[in-house]
């Protein structure tokens, strides 16, 4: 059975949070789908609320606190990400842009990424087409065609069959789909790594 892990990343800043809950309804359905496979799937969540203060430290200092390091670590080892924000004026919040500043470097290239967002009011869905997917295409992630919106009118009365629920389906399955078709991810190359044999580079050998 192979092992898979998803990283869930969620921006809300208020507890409870309907941004979480977005994140949350998203990751069951990808590991459920996952599960469907074949798959064993560890979620990896991470409530950006509580590194705020390190990815600041981080943006000033341009080094990364303990527990935040783990953090992104997790994310570039995780096979696939799902990313949610709060919309706020039309974009994603500054806590969301932040972090993804902090993350390494290529470390989502070809990631399959689920977006999600939530927001007051319908009309801030197209925040996920004209500013949360163009930065995830300029890191090189995979974003699935499918990204989620939640109002607070999607929530009210939800019987378990609402468009916003066939909607986490579809984009969980999308998820679940690309995750499925790769190889285990296996994280960013340690940059301290040796790759040259011991003995060569004591006898001073050319490895290449």
């Amino acid at each position: 059975m192979t092992s898979r892990t998803l990283a869930v990343v969620s921006a809300g800043l208020g507890q409870p949070s309907s941004t979480r809950l977005l994140a949350d309804q998203l990751a069951a359905a990808a590991r459920d789908e996952l599960a469907g496979r074949g798959a064993t799937v560890e979620l990896r969540v991470v409530e950006l609320r509580e590194h705020a203060h390190d990815v600041v430290n981080h943006l000033l200092t341009g080094f990364a606190p303990a527990a935040l390091r783990r953090t992104l670590d997790e994310v570039a080892a995780a096979d696939g990400l799902i990313a949610v924000t709060p919309i706020f004026n039309a974009s994603y919040n500054g806590l969301f842009k932040s972090f993804f500043d902090v993350v390494d470097r290529d470390a989502l290239a070809g990631k399959p990424v689920l977006l999600g967002a939530t927001g007051g009011t319908a009309r801030h869905s197209l925040a996920l087409e004209h500013a949360v997917r163009p930065m995830f295409t300029y890191l090189r992630a995979a974003t699935l065609p499918t990204a989620v919106f939640a109002a607070p009118e999607d929530w009210a009365g939800d019987d378990g069959d609402s468009a916003l629920r066939s909607r986490i389906r579809r984009a969980g399955a999308e998820l679940a789909e690309q995750v499925d078709r790769r190889p285990p991810a296996t994280g960013p190359a340690d940059p301290f790594a040796l790759t040259t044999d011991f003995a060569d580079l004591l006898a001073g050998r050319d490895p290449s």
